[in-house]
């Protein structure tokens, strides 16, 4: 595995890199409050077969902004389109969780040529996807005050984002501690905490575009496999089959897991992936 970086539009993007180029090409793409750190052991499983490549999202693991930028899902999914641009990637197939959805299906929604087929890992495109975990972020869009914006600093703290890890996993030495111990340094960097809130902010406009991302599915019924996490105390289960209502020859496979599936089933999850990518035309 290669850790690179490349410059685009001002932002020096890290990303991780593995397998032959000319093989067919997997978009990575992570999510809260994580990096590609988070791909690790998936790259591994996959890069005999694929070109596999793994940016971190500007505002997270070591992807670097120019002062000034402003932090949005549209602002984060200009920045990849650039990135995937500049490794002049033409086709592939994108693997999303959890923010990294919403990022990659607006790089869908634009170029949808270029979108051999769709992974989700836990990454959510229905309403009926969220769970009451979203209550207080929720709270946030209907009044951004202040005091709503505090409030969702809880978030932001080492004790939750390992519980983001933990939870639902019926076997906690399964996940490696320095996936979380990397993300809370890293959300602990000064500054990055409101780069945080201001996301959480924004996710409105995501579910503002889910009928967009949905007429996607429904228009180009790109391969989709749904990959999820069935212990998930954000994106629940619902969320993974709706797929199936726009697509309906989406494949849903649910892990007896959390949030994130990839630290307890990643062999499994890599099995899956085979099969269904091995059916994919890049």
């Amino acid at each position: 595995m290669h850790h690179r970086r490349i410059e685009v539009d001002g932002h020096s993007v890290f990303y991780r890199e593995a397998g032959d180029p000319r093989h067919p090409t997997l978009l990575l793409l992570h999510g809260f409050p994580t990096s590609s750190h988070m791909f690790r052991d998936l790259i591994r499983l996959l890069a005999d077969s694929h070109h596999v490549v793994a940016p971190d999202l500007p505002g997270f693991g070591f992807t670097q902004s120019p002062a000034g930028f402003r932090h949005s899902f549209d602002s984060l999914a200009t920045v990849i389109g650039g990135f995937v641009d500049a490794l002049g990637l033409k086709r592939y197939a994108i693997y999303v969780f959890d923010y990294g959805a919403p990022v990659g299906f607006r790089l869908a929604l634009a170029k949808p040529e270029r979108v051999a087929a769709i992974i989700s890992q836990n990454g959510n495109a229905y309403e009926e996807g969220l769970s009451t975990g979203w209550n207080p972020i929720q709270a946030y869009w209907r009044e951004p005050t202040q005091a709503h914006r505090d409030a969702l600093r809880q978030f932001l703290s080492p004790e939750t984002t390992k519980w983001q890890y933990v939870h639902g996993v019926k076997d906690e030495s399964l996940v490696a501690p320095e996936s979380y111990t990397l993300d809370s340094a890293l959300l602990a960097r000064p500054g990055n905490d409101e780069i945080q809130l201001d996301l959480f902010l924004d996710y409105a406009s995501n579910v503002a575009l889910y009928p967009k991302f949905q007429d996607y599915f429904r228009n180009h019924q790109p391969p989709l496999l749904a990959a999820w996490g069935n212990q998930d105390p954000f994106f629940l289960p619902p969320g993974a089959e709706a797929f199936k209502r726009d697509n309906p020859k989406a494949e849903v496979h649910f892990f007896d897991t959390g949030h994130f599936a990839l630290e307890t089933h990643a062999c499994e999850i890599a099995q899956t992936m085979r099969r269904f990518l091995a059916k994919v035309t890049f």
